[in-house]
């Protein structure tokens, strides 16, 4: 028995011990206030800590820090598309010193960091994910409706994979049932300033264009235009095979296309985050034909990583298959939940 509490002390003082280790990331404001906890990342120009005393991780805006300490190696991401992996701390008040080695080190300021990722961390610390949805019920025609959208993503020191899947589903009495999903699964590689290697397949189906589903396979490029702790502008272009089965008499589309898109990400204003993303594919099989894909979404943050979210989706074609209308679009208000470690 002896032996036992002796045993259940050391490990008790040890695992304490790896805790606090965990936890010695430390922070400092600009009004000198410090927080020590456990750095999580920073994204979007907001710092992710974590800490002993509360459930729930602390969200700080990343241009109130002034100071930062650890003795943990991240993966930095700074505005001009310089990627460093270290030890991070602070000679000075407003800077960043990355350690790489021993006989190599950097400096930042602290305002031109716009990514931190602990990528020494296990799996679920670099993966993400987000649900919300929609119901609508009416007795009128005893109409309902479901609206599902999602997404998760995962980041490692030089590759990053995202997908989604989205859906609605509206049927009513009398009148035809209503289908449209889409989704995506992207792949990421890091080039150097700001340059990124792309690959990505999309999905579609919808009831509008008679599209019964449809395969976009696309690889290209991007480049950061705009990268800071508030807007993030990409430009991306490459390659597309695109493979499309309609509910008419034409059985199968298949067609090369180019392809050239915008994203746009605005974050940091209070609560609210916006993204708009346009894609359009120039046939090079298929005369005269173009498609363009577009995505609306703003974000309002509610406690607890729970949010609201409106947004707009429009698909056109140019030539769409027989009895089928060349746009469709689709106005979503969701309700949703985010996870990450």
């Amino acid at each position: 028995m002896k032996s036992f509490l002796v045993f259940l002390a050391v490990f008790l003082v040890f695992g304490f011990r790896s805790y606090a280790n965990t936890l010695s990331d430390s922070i400092v404001f600009q009004n000198n206030n410090y927080l020590v906890g456990e750095i999580k990342s920073l994204e979007k120009g907001v710092l992710t800590m974590k800490t002993s005393f509360s459930k729930e991780n602390f969200k700080i805006k990343w241009l109130e820090v002034a100071e930062v300490y650890s003795e943990k190696s991240f993966l930095l991401t700074t505005k001009t598309g310089i990627r460093d992996f270290g030890r991070i701390s602070s000679p000075n008040k407003g800077e960043l010193l990355v350690l790489v080695a021993e006989d190599q080190q950097y400096r930042y300021a602290i305002e031109d960091i716009v990514t931190i990722k602990p990528l020494e961390s296990g799996f679920l610390s670099r993966f993400n994910a987000a649900i919300d949805m929609g119901f609508t019920l009416t007795r009128s025609r005893n109409q309902r409706q479901f609206t599902l959208r999602s997404r998760f993503g995962y980041t490692s020191k030089k590759w990053s994979f995202d997908g989604s899947y989205n859906k609605l589903y509206t049927s009513q009495s009398g009148a035809e049932t209503i289908r449209r999903g889409d989704g995506n699964l992207t792949s990421l590689y890091d080039l150097e300033k700001d340059w990124l290697g792309i690959a990505r397949i999309d999905y579609l189906y919808n009831t509008e264009q008679l599209i019964d589903i449809r395969v976009n396979n696309k690889i290209g490029l991007g480049k950061y235009l705009l990268n800071s702790n508030r807007m993030q502008w990409t430009a991306l272009g490459g390659l597309s095979y695109n493979v499309e089965n309609f509910d008419s008499e034409v059985s199968r589309r298949r067609s090369v296309e180019t392809w050239l898109g915008t994203e746009l990400n605005i974050f940091n204003i209070q609560k609210i985050s916006l993204q708009s993303t346009v894609f359009a594919y120039p046939s090079l099989t298929e005369r005269n034909r173009i498609r363009v894909d577009y995505r609306f979404d703003i974000k309002y943050d509610l406690p607890l990583d729970f949010y609201l979210k409106a947004g707009t989706t429009v698909n056109y074609d140019r030539q769409p298959v027989s009895g089928a209308n060349s746009l469709d679009y689709i106005v979503q208000t969701t309700f949703g939940w985010s996870f990450s470690k």
